[in-house]
């Protein structure tokens, strides 16, 4: 009963901002004709008037809310008054929280306190196009580890994921540059790991290679999705990153890896 009433109410909201919006535009078409025909009587040009001053910023950030962020980005660059309303965290609240939406991870140079959401937004999105892992990448996440189809039958034949017997096999990273797995892990085995992460770079700051090195064990290929989320993989095993955007502060490195 209570989640109707809500959603009645969300519903009447709506019409009324609706109503509300088409209100303001049909005064605001009745202002400019009467300014037009006031002009054309005095023999003048009739005047455009910005939006922005016939609407107010509140029915500004309305119409605003309606529009996508590249859109709304766009307006930035109208005027300084334009950009005032534009920038606003009222709306841009809303647009990190479509953006975020269904991601697995939420970078955590974009929660900072006293971040603008504007900011927030665009530094999601470039971290997001990020494809060059880092140590708190790593050390951050849980991975879901598996071995290939090409792998070994002995190991896959230890590996839930192929077995259809359990939970996946689990692995952590630490910034003291070493490897575990859980206790029960039929196939770790207590052995020591390390890892280590190697970048290699052409002229013009291109990357050449990229890559998570475990022991000295075939290297791991990263690669990004488009939920953010991570994977690192080999002909014969492979990593996930378990999706933890409910992690206060975000994941990952606190400056933009370029």
């Amino acid at each position: 009963m209570a989640q109707t009433n809500n959603q009645e109410l969300q519903e009447n909201q709506s019409k009324d901002m609706d109503e509300g919006l088409a209100l303001a535009m049909e005064t605001m078409g009745k202002e400019r004709e009467r300014k037009r025909k006031k002009m054309r009587e005095e023999g003048g040009l009739p005047l455009c008037q910005d939006p922005l001053d016939l609407l107010g910023r509140d029915l500004m950030l309305r119409v605003l809310n309606n529009l996508d962020a590249r859109s709304v980005a766009r307006c930035l660059v109208v005027s300084r008054s334009w950009n005032r309303v534009a920038s606003s965290d009222l709306l841009w609240t809303s647009k990190c929280e479509e953006l975020w939406h269904g991601k697995a991870h939420l970078p955590r140079l974009s929660l900072v306190r006293g971040v603008s959401k504007l900011d927030a937004y665009s530094l999601s999105v470039m971290d997001g196009k990020r494809t060059r892992i880092a140590k708190d990448d790593l050390c951050d996440h849980v991975w879901d580890f598996h071995f290939t189809k090409v792998a070994p039958e002995y190991w896959r034949n230890l590996d839930p994921y192929w077995k259809g017997n359990g939970p996946p096999m689990h692995r952590y990273f630490h910034q003291d540059g070493s490897q575990t797995a859980d206790p029960d892990d039929k196939v770790w085995g207590g052995h020591e790991c390390c890892y280590s992460i190697v970048t290699s770079m052409i002229g013009g700051g291109k990357v050449r290679e990229h890559y998570v090195r475990i022991n000295r064990w075939l290297p791991l290929a990263v690669s990004r999705k488009q939920d953010w989320s991570w994977e690192m993989s080999n002909n014969f095993y492979c990593y996930s990153s378990v999706p933890d955007a409910y992690k206060e502060g975000g994941t990952g490195p606190l400056f933009l890896v370029m």
